[in-house]
C-alpha cells in the first residue's frame, strides 16, 4: 500500500515516470493530481496512482495518450476488464516478439537469403487492440450502435442478423463476376445503406474497414463463407475495396 498521498517528486520515483510528464498529464487532463496544496504542489492519492498504472500498461500497448483518456473516462470502463485485455495484449507482443527472435536467429544460421515477412504482420495485435477501443465506446460508430442496440428487442435483433446474412449470401451468388461489377456494387452500396439504418453510420471509412476484417477476422469470415460459400468474404473484402476507392 502506498502513504495517503505523493507528492510529484515520490510519484517519479515510484514508477520512473519524470515530473514534467505529470505536469503534462495534469495540463491534458488525463491524470489530474487529487489535490494541489496552498504552495501548488500536486498530490496523489491511491486512485489517482491505480489510474497512473492504467495509463503506463496502456502506453506500453502504444495507445495514444487521447485514446488512453477516453478509454479511462468511458462511463462503461471495467479496471478488472481492462487489466484482462492488457493482458491479453501483452501476450500477443510477447508472441510476436518471440517470432521475430526466432526469426532472425534463422537468418543467423541460414544467412541474410532467409524471406519471411509473415513475422513482421501486427494485424491480429491490431485486430484486438480495435476491439478494446471499441469495447470503451471510443467511436462515435459505437455509440450509435449501442444506442440502436438497446432500442432493439431480442426478436428484431434475430430479424436484422437474418436480413445481413441473406445479404452476403447474395453477394455469395455474384462471386463469378468482378468485384468491380456494377451489380456488385449496387450489392456493396446497398450493404452500406443497411449498416448504416440498423447499426451505425457506415462512412466509407468503416465500410473499408469492415471489409478488411470481413476477410482477416475468423470470426466473421466463417459466418459470412456459410452464408455465401467459401471465398464469399474474400470476394465481399474486394468488392468494398472497390467500391471505396471510386467513391
Amino acid at each position: 500500500m502506498t502513504k495517503k498521498t505523493m507528492s510529484v517528486h515520490e510519484v517519479a520515483i515510484l514508477t520512473g515516470i519524470t515530473a514534467r510528464t505529470l505536469h503534462y498529464y495534469d495540463e491534458i487532463g488525463l491524470l489530474k493530481p487529487t489535490k494541489v496544496t496552498e504552495a501548488g504542489y500536486r498530490l496523489y492519492d491511491d486512485t489517482a496512482l491505480s489510474r497512473l498504472q492504467n495509463i503506463l500498461l496502456f502506453r506500453e500497448l502504444q495507445f495514444p495518450l487521447k485514446e488512453i483518456k477516453v478509454i479511462l473516462d468511458s462511463p462503461d470502463f471495467d479496471p478488472s476488464e481492462a487489466i484482462a485485455q492488457q493482458i491479453r495484449l501483452l501476450e500477443l507482443q510477447y508472441k510476436r516478439l518471440g517470432e521475430l527472435i526466432a526469426f532472425t536467429r534463422e537468418i543467423q544460421k541460414k544467412g541474410v537469403t532467409t524471406m519471411n515477412f509473415d513475422v513482421f504482420d501486427k494485424s491480429e495485435i491490431e485486430k484486438y487492440e480495435a476491439e478494446v477501443k471499441a469495447k470503451w465506446g471510443n467511436t462515435k460508430a459505437y455509440q450509435e450502435y449501442k444506442q440502436k442496440a438497446i432500442a432493439r428487442d431480442e426478436g428484431s435483433y434475430s430479424k436484422i442478423s437474418g436480413e445481413l446474412m441473406a445479404m452476403f449470401s447474395e453477394l455469395g451468388e455474384l462471386k463469378h463476376l468482378a468485384p468491380n461489377a456494377d451489380e456488385v456494387q449496387k450489392k456493396i452500396s446497398a450493404l452500406q445503406k443497411f449498416i448504416t439504418d440498423n447499426y451505425y453510420v457506415c462512412t466509407n471509412e468503416i465500410l473499408s474497414g469492415l471489409g478488411e476484417m470481413y476477410a482477416c477476422d475468423e470470426r466473421f469470415k466463417n459466418n459470412i463463407d456459410k452464408a455465401g460459400g467459401d471465398g464469399t468474404a474474400d470476394f465481399v473484402s474486394r468488392a468494398i475495396a472497390a467500391y471505396c476507392s471510386i467513391q
